[in-house]
């Protein structure tokens, strides 16, 4: 047995080596082309820009198919996508490689980085770490330098001369000049604007980022974006009004810009940035999430405001957006098999779903869920506890009742009344590319409340590996801190239902249980209220992976296929369509129609094309349940069949001693977070922390003491 599992190890360990060059030099390639991509971006204020290299491009790219935006299409679009293909290839390779580095028993063990470290603990930005304030600064010196740039080289050309020819003066035109070039650096910001929200996205892997751990960027930039797009409007306003002009404010011009675009996509931008106020954010959250779909009438807008051409700056971001934003469309189209619910004392739920075994996915991942029994429009996030590895048919949620849905929704499993069926429709899972706990000699994790949920995954999937590779595992702590000691039933989830005992002997697991508000335990105190089965419905299907086991390879040909069909399209309507109109007759093709045009080719050729892969993956996965099913599979959970549906009964005692039972817990105290990690000897000591924002703070700021050396900061939160 031991032979077997040394001879899988190095056949991995080969084919990871060989995949690893293969992606190195993937990310050296597509790191050219960002660099060069953003090279582009700081020379486009120049002069040398705008007169020399422009101008000789564009006559080398302009023609009766593309016109004038074919440059602007090269420039400011191509890139993007080929990044977004390549890192799709990327991300194929690393999963065929088993990308996960907690596959690589052997691996590197990591040193803490002092750009990694937090260096902004509390404030606006919340935790930032060095490499963030490195590129923010950069981000930010890339606007002021393009607006300084864009104005040194207006105001030369505004002379006194110029209060004659345009009727104002020199102050006025200067005035006018900085509302133009406020909306071209908005302009900007838009174009990465998108990138952060793309859960399925292959550009942010490559860049050791996710979507989940993004969402403080697409923040950041919205409010850029609407503080640069408001004083864009206000400016315009007050030149107008002070030139007499403040008709233009009902201008809708069809040959060049729209004002009443411009301020409907404004007035929209408004109402969403409004809704993220803290405060109403917070209290009002249905409000903020209802308001945030105004952003298809805002970038409709803004398209009509601005043209066609210059649109090719933000394209390239919202393009990969609406690819993602299909295949959300598609999945969540269908219910899925929910099979049973864990209710806990602690009014918490565990949510099992039936799976597909083709569907894999790493520790922390995210899943969306959407109840309609509940409310139809509403979709919560919630961490997958499950293990893909350990349970290869089942996949759960932990649902703690916090907020008016999950609520609702604790109250309908936990009540007397009989429930065969719960209607549920997903989005996801979404997660890291790969992770790398196994390179830590030490794993802390921090948890508060419900922010013990991603820590079950990273669990299980040690139990993984100490069971399948006989891996040498990090030492795990974990610092679990509740009120009630109701919440110790929360520690029972770390192991899964299952007919299987699993082992843990072997795993160097210490949980460190504080319960603040309890001062003693509580007698006769029940873990578990009650277990419920619900009956499968033909209409239901398993969870299984969008775009099948080659997800990447099929997302990076939706992305490539999609954009040549729309060029394709696009190019013969130039031709055939809007060259005759323009060249036979010297008029003008409307603006807001050519711009609707490009829109609507954009959205029928993302449309078709992933249109036609779900389809064909989903023929596939219907295929391969109907396999199984002929086949009589075994399911690795227990089985439906072997109970009793609708019983209210207690769990089965677990296969092996409570993990409660072998909890130290601690009433009525805090953790001394300090004296805690300080204490920790170790080279290389991972601190994950998920919980509330003071305790997140807190923990950044004991990892960023300079005696802190060995401790590397890791904060799970979702900002949703």
């Amino acid at each position: 047995m031991e032979e077997n599992i040394a001879t899988e190890m190095m056949k991995r360990s080969s084919t990871q080596e060989t995949y690893g060059k293969v992606q190195s030099a993937i990310r050296i390639l597509a790191l050219f082309v960002f660099v060069g991509w953003i090279f582009i971006w700081i020379m486009i204020p120049t002069n040398t820009y705008t007169q020399n290299w422009f101008p000789h491009l564009q006559a080398k790219t302009t023609s009766i198919y593309f016109g004038e935006q074919g440059a602007r299409t090269l420039i400011n679009t191509f890139p993007v996508i080929l990044i977004a293909v390549l890192g799709c290839v990327y991300l194929h390779l690393a999963k065929k490689s088993n990308g996960s580095n907690m596959d690589s028993c052997d691996g590197k063990k990591h040193k803490a980085s002092i750009w990694k470290r937090p260096m902004l603990i509390k404030g606006p930005l919340g935790i930032v770490c060095g490499t963030e304030i490195v590129f923010l600064v950069m981000f930010i010196a890339l606007l002021i330098w393009s607006f300084a740039i864009y104005l040194y080289n207006d105001f030369a050309s505004i002379t006194p001369e110029s209060e004659v020819e345009y009727g104002a003066k020199v102050w006025e035109l200067k005035l006018e000049s900085v509302a133009q070039r406020l909306g071209v650096i908005g302009n900007i910001c838009l174009a990465f604007l998108f990138f952060p929200v793309i859960r399925s996205s292959s550009v942010l892997p490559l860049f050791g980022l996710t979507s989940e751990n993004s969402i403080k960027y697409h923040i950041w930039l919205g409010h850029i974006v609407m503080i640069l797009f408001t004083s864009h409007g206000l400016c315009y306003i007050i030149y107008w009004a002070l030139t007499n002009q403040i008709s233009e404010m009902l201008k809708w011009d069809k040959e060049w810009v729209s004002n009443v675009a411009g301020e409907l996509a404004l007035a929209f931008g408004l109402f969403m940035w409004i809704a993220t106020i803290p405060r109403i954010r917070r209290k009002m959250f249905e409000l903020f999430f209802y308001t945030h779909i105004l952003y298809i009438l805002f970038i409709i807008f803004f398209i009509f405001h601005v043209g066609i051409s210059n649109t090719c700056i933000m394209l390239p971001g919202f393009y990969l957006f609406l690819v993602d934003r299909y295949l959300r469309f598609l999945q969540s189209r269908h219910q899925v098999h929910l099979i049973s619910a864990r209710i806990l004392s602690c009014e918490t739920v565990e949510l099992n779903f039936s799976k597909g075994h083709e569907l894999t996915y790493n520790p922390t991942s995210t899943m969306f869920l959407n109840i309609p029994s509940i409310s139809k429009l509403q979709w919560h996030p919630f961490t997958v506890t499950s293990n893909s590895n350990l349970e290869q048919e089942k996949l759960s949620v932990v649902i703690k009742s916090e907020g008016t849905w999950t609520q609702k929704l604790y109250k309908l499993l936990s009540s007397p009344s009989t429930i065969d069926r719960l209607g549920v429709s997903i989005e996801g899972p979404y997660g890291p590319a790969s992770t790398n706990y196994l390179r830590y000699d030490i794993l802390v994790l921090i948890s508060g409340g419900s922010g013990i949920t991603p820590f079950i995954s990273i669990i299980r999937e040690f139990i993984f590996l100490n069971i399948k590779f006989k891996c040498k595992t990090p030492k795990i702590m974990l610092i679990y801190v509740f009120r009630r000691s109701s919440y110790l039933s929360m520690i029972d989830l770390i192991l899964p239902i299952s007919t299987i005992p699993y082992d843990i002997s072997n795993l160097k697991l210490q949980i460190e249980a504080y319960i603040t508000k309890d001062k003693e335990p509580k007698l006769n105190s029940q873990t578990y209220l009650q277990t419920k089965w619900f009956k499968p419905n033909p209409t239901d299907t398993p969870i299984y992976a969008t775009l099948g086991s080659n997800s990447w390879l099929w997302l990076g040909a939706i992305i490539s296929s999609s954009f040549i069909i729309f060029l394709i399209i696009i190019g013969i309507i130039i031709r055939y369509y809007i060259f005759p109109i323009e060249h036979n007759s010297n008029n003008i093709f409307p603006s807001p129609l050519k711009s609707f045009l490009h829109m609507l080719i954009i959205c029928v050729s993302i449309a078709m094309v992933v249109s036609a892969a779900f389809l064909l993956n989903k023929k596939h996965n219907a295929k391969e349940e109907k396999n199984i099913h002929d086949l009589g599979g075994s399911t690795s959970i227990v089985s439906p069949s072997s109970m009793s549906y609708n019983t209210d009964r207690e769990l089965e005692s677990l296969p092996c001693e409570s993990l409660v039972q072998a909890t130290n817990v601690h009433y009525g105290i805090r953790p001394d977070l300090k004296r805690l990690l300080f204490e920790i000897k170790g080279s290389s000591v991972g601190v994950l922390v998920a919980g509330p924002k003071k305790m997140r703070e807190d923990v950044a700021a004991i990892c960023s003491s300079d005696l802190a050396e060995n401790l590397h900061f890791e904060s799970i939160s979702f900002s949703w």
